[in-house]
């Protein structure tokens, strides 16, 4: 089950509160400001920033 578009809407950047997209695999969110990913894993996207992916 992919992220509904009402959650993906409300969710923010912990770092900078800036908006973040779902990238082309559907696997994570990507702060371009930040030129981070937050993880999705079991539907759950992983919004924290010692977690997150540099780019």
């Amino acid at each position: 089950m992919a992220l509904k578009k009402e959650l993906l809407d409300i969710l923010a950047c912990p770092q900078c509160k800036g908006e973040v997209k779902l990238n082309d695999q559907g696997d994570g969110l990507i702060c371009h400001s930040c030129r981070l990913m937050y993880e999705i894993k079991d539907d759950i996207p992983v919004m924290l920033i010692d977690k997150a992916k540099k780019l």
